[in-house]
């Protein structure tokens, strides 16, 4: 089944004023339609035509040399983009609890020390690219970023360029056209204002779900 645009959980200006509502259409309308739309073009007559995206982006190994730099890239943005989506929401925020929380105090010793590695990831990544928390079989949690629509499922694909590895659970994207329409070049900024968003209760449930 070719793969469809997700729609947003939520209003376009659900998330303001830490996300503008035009920012939002065109990134979800526009940017993420695009991605769906080359993805399945890309993978017409291939060996994964009708996989669902995750299985995609994971054996990205089995298409022809020809078509695999515009699966990467446009299944990977759809993959990329629809946990994006589900990770925030309005009236979000505050702290993660329960196991997750357990495991980020673990992994990093407090959830400030998470929030900045996870910035600075995020504030490093030159060019384009995407901050994650992956969480790895037992449970444990880790922080990396990778460039463009990569992301740590493709690691057994593409290997190292694919970050941590593990199972993402957030992501956070940098590319300038999330975030430059209201923050211009103040990508720190815009990474500060996301964490008045993060949708803790989803990211708890997809925690749950891969650990």
């Amino acid at each position: 089944m070719a793969f469809t645009l997700p729609d947003l959980p939520y209003a376009n200006d659900a998330l303001e004023p830490h996300i503008d509502a035009r920012t939002m259409e065109i990134h979800h309308d526009k940017h993420h339609a695009a991605y769906v739309s080359k993805a399945n073009d890309a993978l017409a007559g291939s060996p994964l035509d009708g996989k669902d995206v995750e299985t995609v982006v994971k054996n990205l190994g089995q298409l022809p040399a020809d078509k695999q730099t515009a699966v990467r890239n446009n299944a990977g943005g759809h993959w990329n983009h629809s946990l994006f989506w589900q990770v925030m929401g309005p009236g979000a925020g505050g702290n993660p609890s329960g196991d997750l929380g357990a495991a980020i105090d673990s992994a990093f010793g407090s959830f400030d020390a998470f929030k900045e590695k996870f910035a600075a990831a995020a504030a490093t990544r030159f060019g384009s690219g995407w901050a994650w928390l992956c969480v790895h079989p037992g449970g444990k949690v880790d922080v990396c970023s990778t460039a463009n629509q990569d992301n740590p499922l493709m690691k057994d694909s593409i290997g190292d360029a694919a970050g941590c590895g593990g199972h993402p659970i957030l992501g956070l994207d940098v590319w300038e056209h999330a975030y430059y329409l209201n923050y211009q070049n103040r990508r720190p900024d815009y990474i500060g204002a996301f964490w008045n968003v993060v949708n803790w209760a989803k990211v708890a449930e997809l925690y749950a779900a891969a650990k």
